[in-house]
């Protein structure tokens, strides 16, 4: 008789023990769901233990303190990019006034008469550098004001194929002016997309001033399904980092002698995520390929 009852004993015991295991893997379940919450930033809650097991509690109020650590370090941090966004901001739009002023008064002596060729020579120097400056100035303020500006950006129906065809017809002078004839391809399709016209448009600038001033030789313009291609040859001593061709001042050139903040891929990266599309880059070879990928529409028919 006692076999039985012990063989009873032993079972309600297994019962037991599979409950508790149950339990302990639904709150581990729930702990590993609260840590992944946690790495937004928005998101700060505390993790709470229902299960009674003075282990499991020590490790829970240990995680909760490192996520109150890692709280403060992620406000910290917030903290200091608004900051450094402020300061770009106001460090551009303070530049602003004084670079152009100085650009008119170059303007004013170049056009005075009164210089020789050699001081003309200084004079062209000190016009490009300011005209360099004032770009760079323009460009971390447009930068700023993207990072700051959270609100959704409304899409709309995009032809792509006759955005792209227009943006080439304007921009056929500066191409020629860099003794350059890019390859031309375009779909038999027309391409729609879901986009914002005027984000778009400057995406492709900013492509083209990559294109014009990295290409060695010609460089493609591809119209695909879901987007635009640029693609061109690079010399092996630039090769970029595809990795990072999208960060925030990221340059291939390591003598750093660009006449840019190289700010330009970097916003079109911001522009593509406003719009829920995609920058990507790639290298085959010495050939660089950018590519955006955008939300797509069926093709209308021909």
């Amino acid at each position: 008789m006692w076999l039985y009852w012990l063989a009873g004993a032993l079972g309600v015991c297994c019962l037991l023990l599979l409950v508790y295991l149950l339990l302990m893997k639904r709150q581990l379940h729930k702990i590993a769901e609260e840590l992944r919450k946690n790495m937004d930033i928005d998101y700060n809650h505390r993790l709470s233990v229902t299960l009674f097991d003075r282990s499991l509690e020590t490790v829970a109020a240990e995680i909760n303190r490192s996520l109150d650590y890692q709280q403060r370090l992620k406000y910290t941090a917030q903290c200091a990019e608004n900051h450094l966004r402020q300061s770009l901001s106001d460090i551009a739009h303070d530049l602003r006034t004084p670079l152009t002023v100085i650009k008119g008064n170059l303007q004013l002596i170049a056009g005075s008469g009164e210089l020789t060729a050699e001081n003309m020579d200084y004079l062209a120097v000190c016009s490009e550098k300011s005209e360099t400056l004032r770009q760079m100035a323009d460009a971390f303020f447009e930068l700023s004001v993207l990072e700051s500006d959270s609100r959704p950006v409304p899409l709309q129906k995009v032809d792509l194929t006759k955005l792209l065809m227009q943006f080439i017809a304007d921009h056929e002078p500066v191409i020629r002016m860099q003794n350059q004839e890019p390859e031309v391809v375009f779909p038999p399709h027309t391409v729609t997309v879901m986009a914002d016209p005027q984000m778009l448009g400057r995406m492709l600038e900013n492509l083209l001033n990559n294109a014009l001033r990295y290409a060695q030789g010609s460089f493609q313009i591809r119209l695909e399904q879901d987007g635009v291609v640029f693609a061109n040859t690079v010399v092996p001593e630039n090769r970029p980092d595809p990795a990072r061709l999208f960060d925030r001042s990221y340059r291939a050139e390591p003598s750093r002698t660009s006449k840019n903040a190289g700010l330009g891929l970097y916003i079109v990266r911001l522009l593509a995520e406003k719009q829920q599309a995609a920058a990507e880059a790639s290298m085959d070879g010495d050939l660089l390929t950018l590519r955006l990928r955008f939300r797509t529409e069926a093709p209308q028919a021909e």
